[in-house]
């Protein structure tokens, strides 16, 4: 009986290994193949596809950074992606700090709104979205001749910290609602008020979920391509938009390495950033399923 359970002990391993590494592979092997593509000639293309590049050809990432104007699209983009974190940070830390260790008349339903929110797909309401900020730039632009709410990355940022903030509340009201009451009654009797309690106390402690929440936003935010589509028509396009522009532009014109450089811009920041933060983004993803 030992044996047996021994034996079939080693079969699943063996089966989570063999799952794990086969992930790895259909991950690793198209992300490589990207960056190896990138630093290709042109002429490299219509050989062997799998064929390791002749050299290192960087003009393909000048070129699309000057030439596709990938550095304007990505100026645009960490702008939007920095301003949309700093709004949903300073709005859902409070929020969920509150709804996660206060009770008080409404509480209940503010918890099903925000949990509601959830279900939400971005793509069912961008068009209402459109049509309410066009609707205040034609007032506008009646009133006093300009526009303001359209092909505005302050407002781009606006509506992405808008709609994340279902999940960001959710996520950190119920990392702070696993904190013990100690620390604060502790603060408490040394004078600390709430706000005090919140910044220095409670925000110090949620360091993890935050760090998972940024991660997670930063993603969404940086490779959002619906809502950067429809609210910025105008020459200030962030890093998807631009890319796809990019793709259809070097395909016409077969200049495949500029292509895949333009991807690989795209897709380094995130890399970095997973890199830097995949410690605490494991303590934020499990440390909030124990009760403290």
């Amino acid at each position: 009986m030992k044996k047996k359970r021994m034996s079939t002990d080693k079969l699943y391993k063996l089966f989570v290994y063999v799952a794990m590494i086969t992930l790895a592979i259909t991950i690793i092997v198209p992300v490589g193949w990207v960056f190896m593509a990138s630093i290709k000639e042109n002429s490299e293309f219509y050989g062997n596809p799998w064929a390791l590049p002749a050299g290192f050809n960087w003009s393909n990432f000048t070129d699309a950074f000057q030439e596709a104007n990938m550095g304007s699209y990505m100026w645009n983009s960490v702008l939007v992606t920095g301003m949309a974190l700093l709004i949903l940070l300073a709005v859902a830390l409070p929020a969920a700090y509150v709804l996660a260790r206060f009770e008080f008349t409404g509480s209940k339903f503010f918890k099903t709104m925000f949990r509601t929110g959830l279900f939400i797909n971005i793509s069912f309401i961008v068009v209402p979205i459109f049509l309410m900020l066009l609707d205040w730039d034609s007032g506008l632009k009646t009133l006093m001749g300009s526009t303001f709410f359209l092909n505005n990355r302050f407002i781009l940022a606006l509506v992405y910290a808008a709609t994340a903030l279902p999940f960001t509340i959710f996520l950190l009201s119920s990392y702070f609602e696993t904190l013990p009451h100690d620390f604060e009654e502790a603060a408490y009797i040394d004078g600390a008020g709430y706000f005090k309690t919140m910044t220095t106390v409670m925000i110090p402690m949620a360091k993890p979920s935050i760090i998972t929440v940024i991660l997670f936003n930063f993603l969404a935010f940086w490779n959002e391509y619906i809502l950067a589509l429809t609210l910025m028509p105008g020459a200030k396009k962030t890093l998807p938009v631009g890319l796809v522009n990019l793709m259809a532009a070097e395909r016409a014109a077969a200049n495949y390495g500029r292509l895949y450089a333009g991807m690989v811009i795209v897709m380094l920041p995130t890399l970095i950033l997973y890199v830097m933060v995949q410690k605490q983004l494991t303590q934020g993803m499990t440390a909030g399923g124990v009760k403290g």
